[in-house]
């Protein structure tokens, strides 16, 4: 069994910065594409940005510039660091990812359970 376990949401005034850690524990032999999403209420979930296990990586027009998605493959950990952070990005926010549990088999996205990240003055 794989989990993934969001930190670092909150609530900030806008233009201020939030950094999201997302950790992936239980039974990985290997992890794909990391990414972030987020889902605003009465709106669809959205893309945010993505980094493969080589390190390219993905961004949501609306956050280019502003966030930054790394990742520490170590610690099978992925963070959104945002900067800027305007009302209109408040979401919750959403990490996944795609993971093998066994050698040949297949890719399977995983998600976590969601940070709040609420923009408000």
């Amino acid at each position: 069994q794989v989990q993934l376990v969001e930190s670092g949401g909150g609530l900030v005034q806008p233009g201020e910065s939030l950094r999201l850690s997302c950790a992936a524990s239980g039974s990985i032999f290997s992890i794909n594409a990391m990414g972030w999403s987020r889902q605003a209420p009465g709106k669809q979930r959205e893309l945010v940005a993505a980094i493969t296990s080589g390190g390219a990586t993905n961004y949501a027009d609306s956050v280019k510039g502003r966030f930054t998605i790394s990742r520490d493959n170590a610690k099978n950990t992925v963070y959104l660091q945002m900067n800027s952070l305007k009302p209109e990005d408040t979401a919750v926010y959403y990490c996944n990812a795609k993971v093998r549990t066994r050698v040949g088999g297949p890719l399977l996205r995983m998600w976590g359970q969601g940070t709040q990240v609420t923009v408000s003055s």
